[in-house]
């Protein structure tokens, strides 16, 4: 999915930056060429220190004059749209919105203060917790920074309406780093198991990393699961041992690991009712 004219915005982003870098050139050369020092901020181009008489002379000739103060202000302004990276504060975006949801309000602030010059304009910030008074209708991508469990409500609610009042216009819902199920929030009875199958499971991990004591279990969507095991001898020091079409339960990606080193014998044909019994307490005695 993507949003209708955020490449010409960044395109455009991209111009006022070259534009503006090879002007500050040709501004300090000028400013330079009449005996001032562009690149110095803490000169004053109405006033100059007192020194011996032929310095004095020299700068004498180069006399305060409205084209070193407007040569002077337009450098700052360069500077400022370099500092910026081309983006223009003042510009307002009218198109769809892509609505970052942080877990608390002060996640979302800091987020409005530290990335609103790094991301495009039609990105929104905004928390899972407290009153939703924002303007949603013009979104279409909505995203989930790192829900935790305790924000399982408000984003079940906040989803659900999105969804009832957007419509088609609602093109992808995203998730990053979700914690949604957690012991001692939900738990995992059947409030966990509910919680799971009304949000959790209707989602599509498109990528995945979780780091193992002997290796890593990894996916890119729409490639495979693949568990991976250090391997010194292997290229990148892992070496892929097992690839599934689902997400492996954590007692399966520890059977993987066992059956390749010889530590337990590979499951045996069919599932019946002692094999099942035995795969339910071998998991256990793992918790």
């Amino acid at each position: 999915a993507s949003i209708e004219g955020t490449m010409e915005w960044k395109q455009g982003c991209a111009m006022r930056l070259i534009e503006a870098r090879t002007e500050l050139g040709d501004v300090r050369e000028k400013l330079e060429g009449m005996g001032l020092d562009g690149e110095d901020d803490d000169v004053d181009f109405g006033e100059y220190p007192g020194g011996d008489e032929s310095v004095d002379e020299a700068k004498s000739d180069v006399a305060p004059n409205e084209e070193a103060d407007k040569l002077a202000e337009r450098e700052a302004e360069l500077l400022q749209i370099i500092a910026n990276e081309g983006t223009d504060p003042s510009f307002e975006w009218t198109g769809p919105a892509v609505r970052i949801y942080f877990p608390d309000e002060g996640s979302a602030a800091l987020a409005r203060r530290d990335w609103a010059s790094r991301v495009p304009p039609c990105v929104r910030f905004a928390s899972c917790g407290g009153v939703q008074v924002a303007d949603t209708s013009g979104d279409a991508i909505v995203m989930f920074f790192c829900p935790r469990a305790s924000e399982a409500e408000s984003v079940e609610e906040i989803l659900y309406s999105a969804e009832e009042r957007l419509g088609e216009n609602l093109r992808m819902t995203v998730m990053v780093n979700p914690l949604l199920v957690d012991m001692g929030v939900t738990g995992f009875g059947m409030a966990g198991r509910r919680l799971r199958e009304r949000l959790i499971d209707g989602l599509v991990p498109a990528y995945y990393l979780r780091t193992l004591p002997w290796g890593a279990l990894t996916r890119v969507w729409p490639r495979l699961f693949t568990v991976w095991q250090e391997d010194e001898g292997a290229e990148g020091g892992y070496r892929m041992i097992r690839a599934m079409d689902r997400l492996p339960s954590n007692p399966e990606v520890e059977d993987i690991y066992d059956i390749e080193n010889g530590n337990m014998d590979a499951p045996r044909e069919g599932t019946g009712l002692l094999n099942a019994l035995g795969d339910f307490v071998n998991g256990m005695t793992r918790l």
